[in-house]
């Protein structure tokens, strides 16, 4: 039975009297402003990667009528083509490898996901996302070998064995998922190789799979309408948008303690939280908890732009993470759905040598020794984003990223290095196949390490610097 949305508020209403709260008493609970503001930054940290994420599944998945859709849930739906200026809803995206995307709903049964054998030489992987935004999993070349195969990804219900044909189950804690398909594209005439391998990814129910009858169908959900990315950072509304996601996400025993302090403030699973019903300054100070947050970013944003912090230290598990928030919200504002280290790192140009931000007035360089080209198993790239939206760039000769399948056509120094050129203008017409076309104001570059060799996951290797040009 689908609800309807006023059903579903009544319910959340009378869930809440239910479990002792009720957002009028907030004012005269038990909790002062000062209390409430600290709680409010903790439960934004915690759930601004699921309420961001949200905003990006409910437009891939939800909304047919959203241009980022990509079909319904548990249906895989490949992108036969690389990411271009165009695609707004993902920030810093990746345009190295066509896209195949799957949201996962596993509360009736788990899917199954099958992948075809792939040339040795091609990199693959299928990076394995929750609600929470943890990577807990992956299938691909460096995880599980070319030879393809299947593989079940259950949620947190599920109590079956491991089925005949299955290589391995993979199990997620919440029970609303991602699955990300990144397939290697060597070149713009290596499209229809792609095209061919996405069309030999199978997702399918267990009870598809193994040819029996399907179970009961889990109830539709009544999918509320997210957040804009701008909202977000400001909103009271984003609190009942973190209840309505957490009703998908069973509290993790380590986190106990921690739904208690939040449900203080009337956030948790089926709460609603009315800001209409809050005194001026307990609704001051919920606000000022968010802005609170925002602070504690910009100051680990100093610490990834001076090195400090890197993208390996915030994306991966939950075991990996030791449940660091500030860093999974990071994670989220600067890049959702980045790989976990061993699968790729992303280490970033925000500064120059001089430890300047950097600006598309201004000309850079830079500069690889022959012998120290990033060390990747697989492949390495260098991408332009623009700020603040962190999007590609458009440019006149629709070049994004430069990366090593293009190394044929880069021009080499007289040692035998390579000087790549970061600007607005074009270079100089024997410089331009290492042109990386920047926008006229400020930019960030990520560069990206697919399946980094152990010099770089243990830090021998580093980056060499952007240089102002002179």
């Amino acid at each position: 039975m689908k609800l309807t949305k006023r059903e579903f508020a009544k319910g959340l209403v009378l869930a809440a009297g239910v479990a002792g709260f009720c957002p009028a008493t907030l004012r005269a609970a038990e909790i002062s402003e000062a209390e409430a503001r600290v709680i409010a930054k903790e439960a934004y940290i915690y759930g601004f990667p699921m309420v961001d994420s949200y905003r990006i599944q409910h437009a891939y998945f939800v909304d047919p009528k959203n241009p980022e859709y990509k079909g319904p849930w548990n249906e895989l739906v490949n992108i036969p083509r690389v990411y271009t200026p165009a695609d707004t809803a993902v920030q810093t995206p990746n345009s190295d490898t066509p896209y195949s995307m799957l949201g996962l709903d596993l509360r009736a049964e788990p899917m199954v996901l099958t992948v075809p054998p792939i040339e040795k030489d091609r990199y693959f992987s299928i990076q394995l996302i929750d609600a929470y935004t943890f990577n807990f999993d992956y299938i691909g070349s460096r995880a599980t070998g070319n030879d393809g195969g299947s593989f079940l990804i259950a949620g947190p219900g599920w109590k079956g064995e491991t089925p005949v044909g299955v290589k391995k189950v993979i199990r997620s804690e919440t029970e609303l998922a991602l699955a990300a398909y990144r397939t290697q594209l060597f070149n713009p005439d290596d499209l229809e190789n792609v095209k061919k391998i996405q069309a030999g990814y199978r997702a399918e129910p267990l009870s598809r799979f193994l040819g029996q009858p399907a179970p009961e169908a889990a109830p539709a959900i009544d999918f509320i309408t997210p957040l804009t990315a701008e909202e977000e950072k400001t909103s009271l509304e984003f609190f009942n948008v973190l209840n309505f996601l957490l009703q998908y996400a069973p509290t993790n025993p380590s986190e106990t303690e921690l739904m208690a302090r939040f449900a203080r403030i009337g956030v948790g699973a089926g709460k609603n939280f009315d800001a209409s019903t809050l005194s001026p300054g307990m609704k001051s100070a919920i606000e000022q908890g968010i802005a609170d947050a925002w602070v504690d970013l910009d100051a680990l944003r100093k610490r990834t732009d001076a090195g400090d912090v890197t993208s390996g230290d915030m994306f991966g598990t939950r075991e990996y993470l030791q449940n660091n928030y500030l860093y999974r919200m990071a994670a989220a504002a600067l890049g959702i759905y980045g790989n976990s280290k061993q699968e790729a790192m992303y280490p970033i140009y925000a500064i120059d040598s001089d430890g300047k931000k950097l600006d598309g007035a201004n000309r850079y360089t830079i500069h690889f020794a022959a012998d120290d080209l990033p060390p990747v198993n697989a492949f390495w790239s260098l991408t332009m984003y623009n700020l603040p939206q962190s999007l590609l760039v458009a440019n006149p000769i629709d070049r994004y990223l430069l990366n090593s399948p293009m190394l044929p056509q880069f021009v080499r120094d007289v040692d035998g290095g390579l000087t790549f050129y970061v600007q607005n203008e074009a270079p100089p017409k024997d410089k331009e196949p290492n042109w990386l076309p920047a926008p006229e104001g400020p930019f960030v570059i990520a560069m990206r390490l697919y399946w980094p060799k152990p010099e770089a996951l243990d830090g021998t290797w580093k980056q060499p610097p952007i240089t102002k040009a002179g």
